[in-house]
């Protein structure tokens, strides 16, 4: 595979190296630059998936957020017994915060933390549970 050179004077910008590149490798460069780009947009997106399997570990956890006793979410809520409409709340996030501090006695965690976004993406997943 050969290398194509560029003339630092011949382009004023990145779009026309890019664009040049286009025409000259044709559509099976545009898909892969595509795709790269998509890859990259995904896994930089905080709103990418959301890790569930990890909120149900932590959901799970009696020592999760700093539990000062052997309770866990799931001793109040078994299976996410309760939980069906949680993802309806507007409040969620700080009803989460309160069940830490109250009932498992831990310390409240940021709710942009990745183990909010976790657990939330979780109890998200609950709907529709019996």
């Amino acid at each position: 595979m050969g290398y194509i050179l560029y003339e630092p004077q011949q382009y004023s910008n990145v779009n026309h190296i890019r664009e040049d590149y286009m025409a000259k490798k044709g559509t099976g460069a545009r898909y892969l630059l595509f795709g790269a780009l998509f890859a990259v947009a995904a896994c930089a997106s905080p709103h990418g998936a959301v890790p569930v399997a990890e909120g149900e570990k932590l959901f799970n956890d009696p020592q999760f957020a700093g539990s000062t006793n052997d309770s866990s979410c799931s001793s109040c809520h078994p299976g996410g017994k309760g939980l069906e409409n949680a993802a309806s709340n507007p409040q969620l996030l700080t009803v989460i915060n309160t069940c830490i501090t109250g009932p498992l006695g831990g310390q409240a965690i940021a709710e942009d933390s990745e183990e909010m976004l976790a657990l939330k993406g979780y109890i998200e997943s609950l709907g529709g549970n019996e």
